[in-house]
């Protein structure tokens, strides 16, 4: 504190500015952390790579900067040894740091990080773990039917991820000889889906690979340990952060410090309520350093007193620094980092959807489901038959209807009985789905059924990959039956407000469609593309 009391006393024109720092000191703290061990570059890649990070780093202040290797050296050092005591025991690093084949350890690394991708950790550690039971090797990923993967994935958003994830691995199977490449750039290069994260994940915890890693969780603590106010999603700034990711790696546990990078953004960093006295990077932050400063200015109750800012460019604005419309929240303290990003809402779309059932086909009650398209949204899933509808809900009865008959032929139009509404958020569409229900009883049984199209059981469904809104409307359909709940407030779905009390099938539907967490980096809804 009594550097901060030493600063306070000092008049404003005493305060130096970007500028003046830049004029006394730049050019050798420049030259210290670009003499780092760790950014040495292995490739032409890493070399362009490389030399864009020094004209990143000379374009911006050194308060936004690590501005030596000593620096530079605490933060790895404290970092580490906090996450050797206090990391959390999750089963893709327990595989990980088993597994002595590098190839089988790269795909334990690979696939949970696609699962965690949007996703909480809490949700994905059972979703991983059946996967690597049911597919342990790269060989039994190729080897697996799209079906499948569809089926094991289906509830946890995003599903192009599985589709993509499967491609990967039949890519390395059958053109790299079962060997995943080694190094960020080229997984980047060659595997469908890989972005730049991902192969900095997988290169630098199966292959020890001296590359730095950027994901919503690191983003969050760059921004706070060097005060970053900045749009975080801009251009600019995403790459200042990398460069600083690069430049704090440590060479030697490149794995666990990216890994101890995440570790501290999700359990310790957090969005809000950080928990900055178990911070073990709290003496250079940079957030938790204005903190203190403006706690100073207000306990000196000076009227008027300006708001220093050791960051303070004498003309123009820092590309680095929160726009002047944005200032400083004393409630927030070191949350005031990083900015939140404006994010547009989602587009608001409608679709009418019939659960179609033959409550006496052969060997027990059937429902329809038909299967999405190979690509777009849900692509591949299998849903109940729908069509696109107004909000008015003009002719959609009829649509639907028709929809029907194109896959099972005539039906009776007055069975066709509107049950409620559900409404579902992916990550770009808030979409509503009129829930309506058909039940064929006093009709033969369909017994021939085109392709796209399948009759399923109960028990079948509960298994089929289908999204996380079809188990919703099935939910509603469920309700409306007789001797069932008519709704349930945990499916968030909108349902005529009579309540009749539940059946035994219906407790046993509620336990199964137990609505996930939601979802980690930014608290996304549930996803699916």
């Amino acid at each position: 504190m009594s550097i901060w009391r030493a600063i306070m006393k000092k008049p404003r024109t005493a305060v130096r500015s970007c500028r003046q720092k830049q004029a006394s000191g730049h050019k050798g703290r420049e030259k210290q952390v670009l003499s780092s061990s760790q950014v040495k570059p292995s490739t032409p890649d890493g070399l362009a790579r490389r030399q864009k990070e020094v004209v990143l780093r000379a374009s911006v202040s050194p308060y936004h900067l690590f501005r030596d290797t000593a620096e530079v050296t605490v933060f790895r050092e404290n970092l580490l040894s906090w996450y050797d005591r206090e990391k959390r025991d999750l089963p893709w690093r327990r595989r990980a740091e088993g597994e002595v084949d590098p190839d089988r350890r790269a795909y334990a690394v690979w696939v949970s990080e696609v699962m965690l991708q949007q996703t909480q950790v809490a949700t994905v550690i059972d979703y991983y773990t059946r996967w690597m039971q049911k597919w342990p090797t790269l060989q039994d990923l190729a080897s697996a039917s799209l079906e499948e993967v569809n089926q094991l994935w289906a509830g946890l958003g995003y599903y192009s991820r599985g589709r993509r994830l499967q491609e990967g691995a039949q890519k390395v199977v059958e053109e790299l000889g079962g060997h995943v490449p080694h190094t960020a750039e080229t997984l980047q290069k060659l595997l469908p889906g890989v972005g730049r994260y991902t192969a900095g994940a997988i290169a630098s915890i199966a292959f020890g690979q001296a590359t730095g890693v950027v994901d919503g969780n690191v983003v969050r603590v760059l921004c706070r340990v060097r005060a970053i106010g900045a749009d975080s999603g801009s251009t600019f700034v995403s790459q200042q952060l990398w460069s600083l990711a690069q430049q704090l790696v440590d060479p030697a546990r490149p794995g666990d410090f990216n890994q101890a990078a995440m570790e501290l953004g999700a359990t310790v960093c957090t969005p809000q309520h950080p928990r900055c006295s178990q911070c073990p990077v709290q003496s250079v932050c940079r957030a938790h350093q204005r903190v203190e400063r403006e706690q100073l200015v207000a306990s000196q109750s000076l009227p008027g007193s300006p708001d220093v800012e050791e960051c303070a460019p004498s003309a123009g604005q820092c590309q680095l620094c929160a726009p002047p419309t944005e200032p400083w929240d004393q409630t927030l303290g070191v949350a005031n980092f990083p900015r939140k990003a404006s994010r547009r809402p989602p587009r608001e779309e409608c679709s009418a959807t019939c659960v179609l059932e033959q409550p006496r086909a052969l060997g027990g009650a059937r429902i329809l489901l038909v299967q999405r398209p190979k690509s777009g949204l849900l692509a591949g899933l299998w849903e109940f038959p729908s069509v696109t509808a107004e909000p008015s809900g003009q002719c959609q009865r009829e649509a639907l209807l028709r929809e029907l008959q194109s896959w099972v032929g005539p039906l009776p139009a007055t069975h066709l009985q509107h049950l409620g509404q559900v409404v579902h958020t992916f990550s770009h569409i808030k979409l509503t789905y009129q829930v309506y229900g058909l039940a064929l009883e006093g009709q033969i049984p369909v017994t021939i059924t085109p392709p796209g199209a399948r009759w399923l059981t109960r028990e079948e469904f509960h298994t089929a990959a289908v999204s996380t809104a079809m188990k919703k409307v099935f939910r509603v359909y469920e309700g409306q039956r007789p001797g069932t709940c008519k709704g349930s407030k945990r499916s968030q779905v909108s349902a005529p407000s009579t309540q009749r009390k539940p059946s035994p099938g219906q407790q046993v539907l509620d336990s199964f469609f137990r609505p996930h967490h939601p979802t980690d980096v930014s608290s996304l809804n549930s996803m699916a593309q």
